[in-house]
């Protein structure tokens, strides 16, 4: 099988930086090392006890078990759309314009299939989430990055966009809540991105999984006049419900587009179990305000304190306004780049934190710090740092 090659297109792409560098962190616990992971946006908590509780009784029904709609089930959609009215206030028809996701990656791969023909250019921030690049990669789009900045609170610069030559984008990809930096959503952002895709001709695409992390607003790009027609809306259960492991997302938009994505999507997979679907809409229509402020604001708020001490302790500055499950910092001048301080507290310090660049090369100077492990352990976390920075 020597003349047996790999497709062309992974070329342009590596393996995961999280899939890579975790194998080196467990060959290091394997040594004994015991490394506190402060890396990874999965949440530790569970899920609340009527989700599980429905996903079992699902699970014990005998006719629960057959393959269902690759659409999602009626009460996962229309689940779906009472969450969009209830904590956004925006009106979504269940049957039309909301599509369960495996996920926001698998709405990534699908959105960019049902719109970007190879050779047409995306619209991705830097810094950003990776996936937007490599997907739009491998299948054969070209990135155009757009810059954003700690000076403009990490928000896209639309006198910029505008100078760039935009004749053969088709999509932009936004995230806001912003992961890595934690930019918070605003509404001024919105309608200048509601403007810009009508203006252009462009689909905007916001990725939202973090508007309950941190946050005593929710906003959605949906709340902007006339956002359907022209954007579309990924959120996510995994963040904001601690499901990160059942793989449910949403994507929110026309009925056109959703149609277009509906024929990537029931040419790729089939819809997700039953007892998932059910158990989803269970907690999307009975988790309250006081669930959400327990687990996503006093809790994350809790651990959020003991990161900021951390990122002190390494002399990094940071936005004390920033949102979301993780806290962003960058680096003093004295390092000379990013992985001079990220490689000493993970081999002298034993705590791994992900290194800025990752994300782009805006994201360089930068250390990204998660709030999803518990607060003692964050603590730890800290003692060690302690002892080897301030020596």
């Amino acid at each position: 099988m020597k003349n047996v090659r790999p497709a062309n297109r992974l070329d342009n792409v590596q393996e995961y930086y999280f899939s890579r560098k975790l194998k080196e962190v467990a060959k290091l616990n394997s040594e004994g090392l015991d490394i506190i992971s402060l890396a990874i946006g999965s949440p530790d908590m569970p899920p609340s006890p009527q989700t599980v509780k429905k996903l079992c009784e699902v699970a014990a029904m005998p006719d629960a078990h057959g393959y269902q709609p690759t659409m999602g089930t009626p009460e996962l959609r229309h689940a779906m759309a009472a969450f969009y009215k209830k904590w956004y206030g925006v009106d979504i028809d269940g049957n039309q314009e909301v599509l369960p996701l495996i996920g926001s990656k698998e709405g990534i791969l699908h959105v960019t299939l049902a719109f970007v023909n190879p050779g047409d250019q995306v619209l991705v921030p830097n810094p950003g989430y990776p996936t937007y690049t490599s997907l739009s990669t491998l299948l054969g789009a070209e990135v155009v990055n757009y810059d954003l900045r700690e000076d403009n609170s990490w928000q896209p610069d639309f006198e910029a966009l505008e100078k760039m030559d935009l004749s053969r984008v088709k999509l932009m990809w936004t995230n806001y809540p912003n992961m890595p930096t934690g930019g918070a959503a605003q509404r001024s952002t919105y309608q200048k991105l509601v403007d810009f895709a009508r203006k252009h001709s462009i689909v905007v695409v916001n990725d939202n999984p973090y508007s309950f992390i941190l946050n005593e607003e929710r906003l959605s790009i949906m709340q902007i006049e006339g956002a359907k027609d022209c954007c579309i809306e990924f959120n996510s259960m995994s963040k904001s419900h601690n499901m990160p492991g059942w793989r449910v997302g949403m994507c929110i938009t026309n009925p056109t587009f959703i149609s277009w994505i509906m024929k990537v999507k029931s040419n790729i997979d089939s819809g997700t179990f039953r007892g998932l679907q059910l158990a989803a809409a269970e907690a999307l229509t009975t988790n309250d305000e006081e669930w959400h402020r327990q687990a996503n604001i006093q809790t994350y708020r809790e651990r959020r304190n003991v990161a900021e001490e951390i990122m002190r302790t390494l002399n990094c500055t940071y936005d004390p306004q920033q949102v979301g499950m993780f806290l962003w910092g960058k680096i003093p001048e004295s390092y000379d780049n990013v992985e001079q301080l990220t490689e000493r507290v993970l081999h002298e310090a034993r705590v791994f934190i992900t290194p800025g660049f990752i994300f782009g090369t805006n994201g360089s100077r930068y250390i990204r710090i998660s709030l999803c492990a518990k607060k003692e352990k964050i603590e730890e976390a800290l003692d060690r740092i302690k002892a080897v920075f301030q020596q």
